[in-house]
């Protein structure tokens, strides 16, 4: 994430960090930031993620990645936003993940249009063009669900 945010910074780019306090205070927070937000859980740091971003990239990591992708994708499943989502499949990195969820599309575990919402590609431009172009389709699964 930093060497994210070093090259958004380098090219004039504003970055918001946003770390939960346990963890800032075990690992260097990156204080180069244009604004750093220190909240009180990774729960507060995921609702403030949602409400600040308009879209969501994943790129290749680990477990925290996944959880994070997951939990946007299953926000927008249920209307809680309509943003797009997408993974930067850098030298095939997520091609099981991938695989993983045409699996669960054959096997009727998830809808077409739910497979839909995740977006995803190898060419880095292409990419942000069709998140620019995004539009959900997806209807809110529960009417007191405020929109994000």
């Amino acid at each position: 994430m930093g060497a994210v945010a070093d090259a958004a910074l380098a090219a004039g780019g504003q970055v918001l960090g946003v770390i939960p306090h346990a963890i800032q205070q075990r690992e260097l927070a990156h204080h180069g930031v244009s604004e750093l937000r220190v909240v009180g859980s990774m729960h507060e740091r995921k609702a403030m993620m949602n409400e600040k971003s308009d879209a969501f990239l994943a790129l290749p990591g680990g477990l925290g990645t996944y959880e994070e992708l997951f939990e946007v994708l299953s926000w927008a499943q249920l209307g809680i936003h309509r943003k797009p989502i997408a993974i930067l499949n850098v030298a095939g990195y997520f091609d099981p993940l991938l695989a993983m969820i045409d699996h669960a599309l054959q096997e009727k575990f998830l809808r077409p249009e739910h497979h839909a919402l995740l977006l995803h590609g190898e060419d880095l431009d292409n990419l942000l063009a069709r998140m620019a172009d995004y539009e959900s389709t997806i209807v809110e699964k529960w009417l007191d669900i405020e929109q994000g």
